[in-house]
């Protein structure tokens, strides 16, 4: 019986028998095979300790630098969030509730009354009724997705879709004439930023439309949009445009006139219904197409709204005449006094109509007559009271025309009307009236000012120079007096508009002002050095009559000029109208004033004043083109003596009450007035030897010219 449990017999293929061995019998046991010899190790590298560290320094500075690119990723970015922060969204105005957005920056409505309390106009915004989306027809809200935003309830508070739409449009064109912004974006932008086309602007858009679109839905946003939106002709929300244009409420709009609202919104100013008509009707037949492919209206209801052509009610025509520069600058004056978020206001002015109304008529009279033949196009009046109450302001010759105000926004040069001021620095450092100063030619560097009529007239009184307005001692007063004392006395006068220490230039009236600065710098010299602030608005009250502001007198008169050089500076320029070169201002009443031409005749003016009235005078051209050698003793003395005329109408003639005796000298005079009063007189002794002697041929008399008739 075999034994299965022993390990089987190998044959030792290696050995082979030796010759001549016997073969191992069957059934022998085989003698064991030899052992194998023993293998060789394979050698074992040495060891290096310096290979293992640098490997694992290698593992170590990957991670590092991993984790510094990470680090400097982190910092970078944290950076740029920052620095984004700080250069746009620092200043990103802050949300109101869901409510009070129908009332955030909404100016008030103002009615205007004269000084007398009669109506002049309603301005202000207009927003009529707060409508909502159930309240109106559905295809109005349709038709303002139509024209400004198709893809409103499809995309959030930004379209990347029509951002890469508007890109590649504008591309393909060259320029700008598709925008992206979304409804919301142009709502954040309406209600609480300014309109520049700036990155900033854009990126402030952008964050206010997404925090809009996270507390109002879709249709809260579409409705405070219409509420909201601008319509031109002071006109907000969809309500309100209907009133004033169509005279109905918004509930009651026609296909044809919903479409012409939502026409608006794009250029409100360019295309409002009162200025561009047929621009605004040719874009609301593009949006009656964009509805009827929008599926939004049938081909049916589009072809009945081309038909039926809006027509605008006659509440709608009505301009402001006259009024327009008073309403625009009393506007916002109130606005500024009362805030932006006041109620509905009434707003007494000081203006008187039938003063305006004459300075309006003088104003287009005499350029209509004489403008053309003079190179002039544009002229400006401002008159004050005696107490800084403005009575008229007339701000070019045609309001509707041009909405500009001269009187106002204007900063021209005021050439030798600025004189007066120089003169009143020079008295302040002790110079008089009757002091001597020679008319010759003066040189500063390599710049020569010369006179109006190019010669000279040598010694002659302070008084002498400014009656006949005489450049070169001007420019010796200016000098003397100092651009520290000129810049100061300009401030104290009220005049802004000049640096703390001009150059001598200042002396021919280089330094732009506007007129109402002007003007009202010369009431210090009418109120005895007195400083009164000219203002337009008596009082302000609401609707329901709730008292808001009252103009009150200044308790105590703000001197900022001695009384007794006023006095020696307004009888200095009641001689330029007597007999200077205001001649043609003259109408029978004590008055003062100067007569101001600037560089190339481009500004001519005269400002003037009755212990009643001090009113200014402009006339040039907004391009600044140089007039035919108009002078401030021409036309802008004409148009003063017209207005003044009509502004003393049943007044009583009275003189300067405050008016002092010319003070006498309290020092020795001037040791050169003798040398210059000499050299005066042998200047005239050897111009009349010189003289040839001709028979004087008999003179034909020529009637004088009354007042009534000189020219324009």
């Amino acid at each position: 019986m075999n034994d299965w449990t022993l390990p089987p017999y190998r044959f030792n293929d290696k050995a082979a028998p030796a010759q001549g061995a016997r073969p191992p019998e069957f059934g022998s046991v085989p003698p064991p095979p030899p052992p194998e010899p023993p293998r060789r190790p394979e050698p074992e590298e040495p060891f290096r300790a310096d290979l293992k560290h640098a490997k694992a320094r290698k593992g170590r500075w990957i991670w590092i630098a991993v984790l510094a690119l990470f680090v400097v990723g982190l910092v970078t970015a944290g950076s740029g969030v920052g620095m984004v922060w700080w250069k746009y969204l620092r200043d990103v105005p802050p949300l109101p509730s869901r409510e009070a957005l129908f009332a955030v920056n909404r100016a008030p409505g103002i009615r205007f009354e004269d000084r007398g309390g009669q109506v002049i106009a309603t301005r202000g915004p207009r927003y009529g009724q707060r409508i909502t989306l159930a309240g109106v027809p559905n295809y109005l809200p349709l038709a303002f997705l139509a024209a400004e935003d198709k893809r409103f309830y499809k995309h959030g508070a930004i379209d990347p879709y029509g951002i890469v739409r508007a890109a590649w449009v504008n591309h393909r064109a060259g320029r700008t004439v598709q925008g992206a912004s979304t409804l919301s974006q142009q709502l954040a932008k309406g209600l609480f930023l300014t309109p520049d086309r700036i990155t900033k602007r854009k990126v402030q858009e952008m964050v206010l439309a997404w925090k809009l679109e996270r507390v109002l839905t879709k249709d809260e946003i579409l409705e405070l949009y219409l509420n909201r939106v601008y319509f031109g002709a002071g006109t907000y929300g969809v309500d309100g445009a209907s009133q004033t244009y169509f005279n109905k409420p918004a509930s009651q709009l026609t296909l044809s006139e919903a479409a012409l609202l939502a026409s608006l919104p794009k250029a409100p100013t360019r295309l409002a219904l009162t200025r561009d008509m047929g621009g605004a009707i040719a874009r609301s037949r593009l949006i009656l197409a964009n509805m009827r492919r929008e599926g939004w209206i049938t081909p049916e209801q589009e072809s009945r709204a081309l038909d039926d052509t809006p027509r605008l009610s006659p509440l709608a025509r009505q301009d402001e005449g006259d009024f327009g520069w008073v309403l625009d600058y009393a506007t916002t004056e109130a606005v500024r006094i009362a805030g932006q978020n006041a109620p509905d206001l009434v707003v007494r002015l000081t203006i008187d109509p039938r003063l305006q109304h004459v300075g309006a008529d003088t104003v287009r009279q005499a350029i209509a007559i004489g403008g053309q033949s003079a190179g002039a196009r544009q002229a400006a009046l401002l008159s004050l009271s005696a107490d800084g109450a403005i009575r008229a302001m007339v701000g070019g010759t045609d309001y509707v025309d041009s909405p500009f105000n001269r009187a106002v926004q204007a900063k021209r040069q005021p050439g030798s009307s600025f004189k007066p001021f120089i003169y009143a620095a020079a008295l302040e450092k002790g110079v008089l009236p009757t002091d001597i100063r020679v008319d010759g030619p003066v040189q500063f560097g390599s710049w020569k000012p010369e006179n109006y009529s190019g010669g000279y007239r040598g010694p002659m009184t302070v008084q002498s120079a400014l009656v006949n307005s005489i450049n070169t001692i001007a420019i010796k007063l200016a000098q003397e007096a100092g651009g520290p004392a000129i810049g100061d006395l300009a401030r104290r006068f009220g005049i802004t508009s000049l640096p703390s220490n001009p150059d001598l230039s200042v002396a021919l009236g280089a330094y732009e002002v506007n007129l109402l600065q002007l003007t009202s710098g010369f009431q210090v010299f009418q109120q005895g050095g007195n400083r009164l602030e000219p203002y337009v608005i008596e009082t302000i009250t609401t609707q329901d009559g709730r008292a808001i502001f009252s103009h009150m007198a200044a308790p105590n008169l703000v001197s900022v000029y001695d009384i007794a050089k006023a006095s020696m500076m307004v009888r200095m320029m009641k001689k330029v109208v007597e007999i200077g070169t205001a001649k043609r201002a003259a109408f029978g009443w004590p008055a003062a004033g100067k007569t101001g031409t600037s560089q190339n005749w481009r500004d001519a003016w005269f400002v003037g004043f009755t212990p009643d009235y001090v009113t200014g005078v402009w006339v040039g051209n907004d391009d600044d083109r140089p007039m035919n050698k108009v002078v401030g003793g021409d036309i802008p003395a004409s148009i003063w003596r017209r207005f003044m005329l009509s502004a003393h109408e049943g007044l009583a003639i009275r003189d300067f009450p405050w008016l002092l005796p010319d003070a006498a000298p309290t020092s020795a005079p001037d040791p050169r007035n003798g040398f210059y009063e000499t050299l005066a007189s042998e200047f005239a002794r050897t111009a009349a030897e010189a003289e040839p002697v001709v028979a004087p041929e008999a003179p034909v008399p020529a009637p004088a010219p009354q007042p009534e008739q000189l020219p324009y």
